[in-house]
């Protein structure tokens, strides 16, 4: 089979290599497609794998070529997507039903091979079929919308709720779209490109703000602040507007993944407590039973056209393409919300 290897850092390979082999309770997935996802950027330019050579591919779909054989829940020949957290299912975290704490996790694309080749070997409780209603292209978006539906889940608002959506990438526009669904009220959503902005409206934002034009300190002495914030870009800036604009007694959920360290003025971490926030973090999609309600309600929302995310799809890139996908998203002038590979 064709495979797209990690082999150095900032180095991508196409290798030929062996169909991997699949124990009693794996199956083999005959890949469809792969979306590259913002936390492989760092794996690829950076060299930030478990070890090298390394397959990444965590966000896919495709179809049961192999079952194992005390596999009962899929058969060959069934569409699906798959879950990419596979939990060691006997620490104090999984034994308690809380698989995204697990302490001794491996993750596909990660730590294991992924779906950046012709076929992938996974365990069989990470599968879940697919409706008819779901193509495979759509069903490789299902791994980012449940982050974004896992995100919403840690806060507990109520219908028609005023709420904040700091970001509008891939994550922050799918959350736009869960909270549309799970029934807020009016959604803001605050980024700084125009074009992502645009994209949110369509996804169900009622006011789109682009913060490198407004003064947002300014904005909000008029205007209401939000029963829920939901901080998807992980920036430190967005980190501390969150704190600002939530409104006295509201919640504040932290999605975004950080990797720079965040600065709070004493003035801003004490509105923490005038205001008596509920600040929460969000990781990962997954609950018990294992992979966990999230992925359903994905699944169940794009079957019913409640939620679209193939409008979130620019562009699909072959094997072959190699690096174009990744470039692709690592540019902020391409416009890229959602870049994948089509394999099969």
């Amino acid at each position: 089979m064709k495979a797209l290897v990690i082999t150095a850092k900032n180095k991508l390979e196409l290798q030929e290599m062996p169909l991997p082999e699949i124990n009693d309770y794996q199956v083999l997935i005959h890949v469809a497609y792969a979306g590259i996802c913002g936390s492989d950027l760092p794996r690829y330019y950076e060299g930030k794998v478990h070890k090298f050579p390394q397959i990444l591919g965590h966000e896919f779909s495709g179809t049961v070529e192999k079952i194992g054989s005390k596999v009962k829940n899929v058969n060959i020949g069934d569409k699906v997507c798959v879950a990419p957290l596979i939990p060691c299912g006997n620490c104090v975290e999984c034994r308690a039903g809380l698989p995204s704490m697990c302490t001794n996790y491996t993750f596909i694309g990660s730590s294991v091979p992924g779906a950046l080749a012709d076929y992938v070997a996974v365990p069989a409780q990470n599968c879940l079929i697919l409706p008819n209603k779901v193509s495979l292209k759509t069903a490789a978006t299902i791994e980012p919308l449940t982050v974004a539906i896992h995100g919403i889940e840690r806060a507990q608002f109520k219908a028609g709720a005023n709420v904040l959506v700091l970001g509008a990438g891939a994550v922050g526009l799918m959350a736009i779209m869960a909270l549309k669904a799970r029934g807020a009220g009016k959604i803001t959503a605050v980024d700084v490109k125009n074009s992502n902005l645009k994209i949110a409206q369509k996804c169900g934002a009622d006011i789109v703000i682009n913060s490198a034009e407004t003064d947002l300190e300014k904005y909000y002495q008029n205007h209401q602040l939000f029963d829920a914030v939901f901080e998807t870009a992980g920036n430190p800036i967005t980190q501390v507007e969150a704190i600002k604009y939530a409104d006295k007694r509201s919640q504040v959920v932290f999605i975004g993944k950080t990797i720079r360290p965040t600065t709070f003025q004493y003035q801003e971490f004490e509105q923490i407590l005038r205001k008596e926030l509920e600040i929460t973090g969000s990781w990962l999609s997954f609950s018990a039973p294992f992979p966990g309600y999230e992925w359903q309600a994905a699944i169940d929302y794009l079957a019913s056209g409640k939620i679209d995310t193939e409008r979130l799809i620019n562009k699909t890139f072959t094997l072959e393409e190699k690096e174009k996908a990744f470039d692709t998203l690592r540019d902020r002038n391409s416009g890229a919300i959602k870049v994948m590979y089509k394999i099969s």
